[in-house]
């Protein structure tokens, strides 16, 4: 199987091909954030590494969040796309899980971090069983502070690997888990393409493409602003809608 992996949830961006279980072409770079005006280049330069075109994939796996809500936008609306006009099947994954796959010790708590800032994160936890990331808390956007006092408090004793983006909050890390965490190399700290493809070639493609959307785990600008003016409401939709 040939797939084609994307992921542009974060500062990160990083795209591969992979055949099986072998790695065709990947490039990451994480040195902009002009994920819009890069992606599609990089992609179609693949390509031209590998000598494929486009309709020789077979799947694209793409991680659609949480994240930086236009990074997972360009992901998510590319993925779409390229599936849609392709007709390829099309896979989507937490950007938090790819992180997770990593860290490859069997067993082992796997703690996922994107800094949401304002002392918020994107996390979750996992646990590597039989090589994979396997969900133990489910991904949240969460006050920093209750998450991992939460966490000590459910796995006390446990070693936790952490990953990703965890540096602003390493100092709060260490005062609750003490010893019991470890981390990764610097470059496992980014999201690998490659590895989100092959995760994504064993899992069931989305059955309808249109109804797949991102994964923001928070309420967008525009969602947390129309719920102020109507607290009545919270649970409808901002979106007014006319007969």
């Amino acid at each position: 199987m040939k797939v084609l992996a994307l992921d542009t949830s974060n500062r990160p961006l990083t795209v591969a091909i992979v055949e099986d279980n072998q790695i065709l072409a990947t490039e990451t770079t994480t040195v902009h954030q002009k994920h819009a005006e890069f992606l599609m280049p990089i992609i179609e330069n693949l390509f031209n590494k590998c000598d494929l075109k486009p309709n020789d994939i077979d799947r694209i796996v793409v991680s659609s969040g949480p994240g930086s809500y236009t990074g997972i936008r360009i992901a998510t609306a590319t993925a779409k796309t390229l599936a849609f006009t392709l007709n390829k099947d099309l896979v989507g994954i937490s950007s938090l899980l790819a992180l997770a796959l990593n860290c490859e010790t069997e067993n082992m708590l796997v703690m996922p971090i994107f800094n949401a800032r304002n002392n918020n994160a994107f996390t979750g936890l996992y646990k590597i069983k039989n090589g994979q990331p396997t969900v133990i808390l489910e991904d949240c956007h969460t006050d920093f502070d209750k998450w991992i006092e939460k966490v000590k408090a459910d796995f006390s004793g446990e070693k936790i690997c952490l990953v990703g983006d965890y540096s602003v909050f390493l100092y709060k890390i260490k005062a609750e888990l003490s010893n019991n965490y470890y981390t990764l190399s610097f470059d496992n700290n980014l999201p690998k393409a490659a590895k989100i493809a092959k995760y994504g070639q064993n899992l069931n493609p989305i059955k309808d493409i249109d109804t797949f959307v991102p994964q923001y785990l928070r309420l967008t600008k525009a969602e947390s602003d129309w719920q102020k003016l109507h607290p009545e409401e919270v649970n409808q939709s901002y979106v007014q809608k006319n007969d």
